[in-house]
This record gives C-alpha cells, structure tokens and sequence, in this order.
C-alpha cells in the first residue's frame, strides 16, 4: 500500500471514528399535527355529569390504562382525550349505568420531558406546550462548555414506536421526550 492510500485510509478511518453520533440520526419528523395523544405519566380531569364519585384527576399508568372506580381499565395509551372520554361512556352504558353519559377528559398535567447529557442540571423536567429544545435546554440549566450547541438527538414516541432523530434549537418538544445533548468534537 502506498504512503498515500494509507494516509487516505487513516483520515478516513479518522473522520468515521471522530464522527458525532448525530450524523447517524435522521432529521426529527414535524410534529403531527391534530389532538394531544395521552402517554404514561399524563394526568386527565375526567368529568361524568351526573356522577360525582366518578369525576376526579386520573393518572395514565404504565401500562397505559386509566383506572376508574367501578369501571374495567380505560386504554388510554396513544388515544385523544376525546377518544378516552368516549370509551367511558360506553362502559357506563354497556353497565347500564347511564343512556348517553355526557363525559368530558382534558388534559391536567402533561407528562415530563428528560435532558441528559452535556448540560448543567440533567434530568426530568415538568412539560409546557411550545416549548423548544432550547427552552428545554435552559430549564436544565445551559449547556456545559463541552456541549454540542447545533443539534440535539430526541428520543420521542410517535405512531406507537420510538424514534430516535436529531434536532435544532427551535424544534419544538414533546410531552415524554428524551432529549440527549452531545460533546462536540471540535
């Protein structure tokens, strides 16, 4: 092998191994557009007019559900509020406890959104709609000195899978991402 072909294998052996992790991730996805899909950890206000006992907060479990008294697990996961508001209703008539139950559930609390990496204060965070990474970033205290400041990697649920993609400063964040803020290289 020639001085010059093995010079050229190194630079490149080089440049692959020096290479961000980022390089590797596709661009995040627009947000769908339409209504908020509940997840783990979000807390609904579900309201059952002419059922007081019924009508509390409710917290979406792990396993996606919503428990109610005297009702089965509502599946709440991937579902709109609107869609969870109409699987209690049926169950209200299919127990014969209510003819056309008027049932409401919005949204109380959104679950949390998570930054790790190089910034000062890794961890879990409480989500505020529109917010951006870099407002995200900035509640988890700013980068450290060694962070890559161009482009962060999410970690989001989308369409009932994970994804993993890069993104800017002003993409917006997710109620329940991961976002992870590399070191830069140079």
């Amino acid at each position: 092998m020639s001085l010059r072909n093995l010079v050229a294998a190194a630079s490149l052996a080089l440049s692959v191994a020096c290479s961000s992790p980022l390089a590797q991730l596709q661009p995040i996805p627009a947000n769908p557009g339409g209504p908020y899909r509940l997840g783990p950890g979000d807390e609904v206000r579900v309201t059952v007019i002419g059922f007081d006992a019924l009508t509390n907060t409710y917290s979406v479990s792990d396993s996606g559900t919503i428990s109610i008294p005297m009702m089965e697990p509502v599946p709440a996961l991937d579902n709109t509020p609107a869609e969870v508001g109409v699987a209690i209703a049926r169950q209200l008539e299919a127990k014969e406890l209510a003819v056309n139950p008027s049932v409401s559930v919005q949204v109380q609390k959104y679950r949390p959104f998570f930054v790790l990496g190089e910034v000062q204060n890794p961890g879990q965070y409480p989500y505020v709609p529109g917010m951006s990474v870099l407002s995200a970033i900035s509640i988890a205290g700013g980068y450290t000195f060694r962070a890559e400041k161009k482009m962060v990697g999410i970690t989001r649920r989308v369409g009932g899978r994970t994804i993993q993609a890069k993104a800017g400063q002003q993409a917006l964040v997710m109620p329940g991402d991961t976002i992870y803020v590399y070191e830069d290289w140079f």
